[in-house]
């Protein structure tokens, strides 16, 4: 057992992972095309013209985040509808062919200027999964997604965080895509070589639930092959299940102890990340305007995540006004 503790006891973070853990508590912004048409889970065949936030200040979304101790904002630039908030050059399912700011608007722009002014990092969400492009489940795909990783990692300046989910369902052509886990983080370390790659990635581990439910200890040096564990197909999230964003998963109550890594041949520091959104679901719904979780139970999962060695993702979904109410 000594010659396990001195192993685990040489593995060490690289600078990018101790830099996002530092940050400790920071914001998801789920923001889009879901936000107009109130789903979860858009199916990609959403018109574009949907999109309006009419009140829309990149500005009051970073000061609500200064506001309560976050240091840090991930915007889902794309989610599973393949609506870009940004004008991408590969596709015509953007902000660019709304009406908002007359089709000639960026919103990743303006929040990650915001960002920068307010002294907040800026970070990207950017779905693998994507439910309206026709190249998804061909090798052509992983080209198009990682064309959209380039245009996102050089344009808009320092990104803290790449945020991959591992949810893989059918695209428009009923077939799931393959995804290319190395080459996306090729693009990555390449372009932006101090962001952490969360929570498909080799940096960043998921807690395991969207709950906010937390280990009595999340150990930051754990066996490698966790490390590919959201990236199993089978294991995936393909349905728009309401009840999963407050599901708790935890098979596996003890990652890092000594008996759990006794046996584990390689081990990594891969640090945990406790994500959950301050609603029932991800995006806004006026239904869910008086089930705003409380001060308390934020503070709880505060205090067991950020005390007990994870940091927290809170998500705070804008209205279609594109505000915080």
């Amino acid at each position: 057992m000594n010659d396990t503790i001195r192993k685990a006891a040489f593995v060490a973070p690289s600078s990018r992972q101790l830099a996002w853990q530092r940050l400790e508590f920071y914001s998801f912004i789920h923001f889009g095309i879901n936000t107009f048409t109130d789903k979860e889970w858009g199916l990609g065949d959403e018109e574009p013209a949907l999109f309006n936030p009419a009140a829309f200040s990149a500005k009051q979304w970073v000061d609500v985040c200064k506001s309560a101790g976050m240091r840090g904002l991930i915007l889902t630039c794309k989610h599973h509808d393949g609506f870009c908030l940004w004008p991408s050059a590969y596709t015509e399912h953007s902000v660019k062919n709304s009406p908002w700011r007359e089709g000639k608007g960026d919103l990743v722009r303006e929040v990650a200027e915001a960002c920068r002014e307010g002294g907040v990092r800026f970070g990207v969400y950017l779905s693998p999964w994507d439910r309206h492009d026709p190249r998804y489940g061909t090798d052509e795909y992983n080209e198009y997604f990682k064309n959209q990783l380039r245009e996102l990692l050089t344009q808009y300046g320092d990104v803290f965080c790449v945020w991959f989910d591992g949810a893989c369902g059918e695209g428009p052509n009923g077939l799931k895509q393959v995804y290319d886990w190395d080459g996306y983080y090729e693009v990555i370390r390449e372009l932006q070589p101090e962001a952490a790659i969360s929570v498909c990635g080799p940096d960043v581990r998921w807690c395991g639930n969207e709950a906010g439910h937390t280990r009595e200890s999340e150990w930051s040096v754990v066996p490698a092959h966790l490390q590919d564990i959201e990236k199993i197909q089978e294991k995936s999230q393909h349905e728009d299940d309401g009840a999963f964003s407050r599901l708790v998963r935890s098979q596996d109550d003890n990652l890092g102890g000594r008996d759990a890594i006794r046996d584990a041949g390689q081990l990594v520091w891969y640090p945990a990340e406790v994500n959950t959104s301050i609603r029932p679901g991800w995006f806004y719904h006026a239904p869910e305007d008086d089930q705003v979780r409380s001060v308390d139970t934020l503070l709880d999962i505060y205090y067991k995540s950020v005390g007990g060695n994870a940091t927290f993702l809170l998500n705070l979904p804008p209205d279609k006004r594109g505000a915080h109410p």
